[in-house]
């Protein structure tokens, strides 16, 4: 007679050999000559956007609204200060509400990217996509571009169908990789980051709704420690490091001076390449072809 033990482990391996047929590690994996590591320096512009749909209180709000007034030409001007390209995942409706910072962004060369049309992904099929070629059409028409990523979870088969090459929203791997969908297509290139390198895990009170207990308002020389250690662990192994931040978190002077210090120091170092996410997924599709082409 089975156990119940037994038929839960049965589920747990097959959930595990499914999510492993999806993720595929890109063989021989390596940067372009003379490249040691890849930094994406990546900047999630929810603005006040996110607090709306959590239905926090004003002056989460208005927290929300300096990373549009502010904290986003705060960071515009370190990035350009060090001739980094970062990659700004941009609500659809961000656009609408700061477009001249969108603008300076794009003007200087930085790739915007999607985050949803208002920081969600409706359940229903027709809602979806109605979300997704709203954030497109606004991206385009402020761009000038079609936005080809995202860090969303919108299904796979719409991003395709839009023209997206890649993802960028979960820790599968520590490197570049493909993951396709159930049926083994409408693969992207998924650029992976994790939460210890992500701002608002350190800086961020009543972050999601948290209660006090939870909160956690970290000294910036400490997050700097922590991610020069993150760095020097990926640049040892030749890898590659996703740095998820927020206009409204990090776009504050001293969390500025913070990350100015780091990318000083990243640059001490030979062979560090600040590309956009757009550029790691195109070399990525230049190196290897995705599953379906090359099956």
């Amino acid at each position: 007679m089975i156990s119940q033990l037994d038929r839960d482990l049965t589920e747990l391996q097959q959930a595990a050999a499914a999510s492993a047929a999806r993720h595929r590690r890109i063989a021989d994996f390596g940067w372009p000559p003379g490249v040691r590591i890849a930094v994406n320096f990546t900047l999630d512009f929810d603005s006040m956007l996110l607090r709306r749909l959590l239905n926090e209180p004003p002056m989460q709000l208005a927290k929300g609204e300096f990373g549009g007034r502010v904290g986003i030409w705060r960071l515009i001007e370190l990035f350009d200060s060090h001739k980094v390209r970062a990659t700004i995942f941009t609500p659809g409706r961000a656009c609408e509400l700061y477009p001249q910072a969108i603008r300076a962004a794009v003007k200087s060369g930085h790739e915007i990217a999607d985050h949803m049309w208002e920081h969600r992904v409706p359940q229903e099929a027709s809602l979806e996509e109605d979300h997704l070629a709203k954030t497109v059409a606004a991206i385009e028409q402020i761009s000038g571009r079609r936005p080809v990523g995202t860090r969303s979870g919108h299904s796979a088969p719409l991003l395709r169908k839009y023209g997206y090459i890649y993802r960028s929203e979960g820790s599968a791997d520590q490197l570049p990789h493909y993951v396709v969908d159930e049926g083994g297509e409408n693969c992207l290139v998924h650029l992976p980051f994790h939460y210890v390198i992500d701002d608002a895990m350190f800086f961020n009170f009543a972050w999601l709704g948290s209660e006090n207990a939870a909160q956690r308002i970290t000294d910036p020389e400490h997050v700097f420690d922590i991610w020069w250690a993150a760095f020097r662990q990926q640049y040892r192994e030749s890898g590659y490091l996703n740095i998820c931040m927020h206009p409204f978190v990090s776009g504050r002077a001293l969390r500025v001076a913070m990350v100015d210090r780091l990318i000083t120091r990243m640059k001490t170092l030979p062979g560090v390449w600040f590309p956009s996410c757009e550029e790691v997924a195109r070399w990525c599709l230049e190196k290897s072809l995705p599953p379906a082409q090359a099956a």
